[in-house]
């Protein structure tokens, strides 16, 4: 009797599974990008959110000196000097206004900022004062 040429195989072995471990070389690369990608984004906004605490504080403070026109112009004064420098805080009345007109929807006259130091100040600017600190403008260009 001859032996059967089936049985001098032997069984078909199924390969091993793919280990997930270690990474390829692109997987590496998606995660190193991924993270770079997040940190760079929680940088910006960290510094973006630091950026805006002056005008942040000013809106709170604000708040509270309600009454006061004085006080919130001398608010205006500090967030300009804060964003723009001393110079532009310390600028003559007339091109305050032009500066202030500029970072703010308020639109204030040379009589207007003059009103507010004056013995007999009635505070009839505070709203207009508000509104200037609310949509004051930190990143506008003055120089051009």
């Amino acid at each position: 009797m001859n032996p059967s040429p089936l049985d001098a195989l032997h069984d078909v072995l199924p390969p091993e599974q793919v280990n997930w471990w270690p990474l390829s070389l692109p997987t590496w690369a998606l995660i190193i990008t991924l993270t770079l990608i997040l940190l760079l984004c929680s940088f910006y906004l960290y510094r973006s959110w630091q950026y805006g605490a002056a005008k942040r504080e000013a809106i709170k403070l604000s708040q509270l000196e309600i009454k006061d026109a004085l006080a919130l112009h001398g608010l205006l004064k500090r967030l300009t000097k804060h964003y723009y420098g001393a110079t532009v805080a310390a600028q003559s009345t007339s091109n305050w206004c032009q500066t202030l007109n500029l970072l703010s929807k308020a639109q204030f006259s040379e009589q207007d900022i003059a009103s507010l130091y004056k013995s007999d100040n009635k505070n009839d600017q505070v709203e207009k004062l508000m509104m200037a600190i609310k949509t004051f403008k930190t990143k506008e260009r003055l120089d051009v």
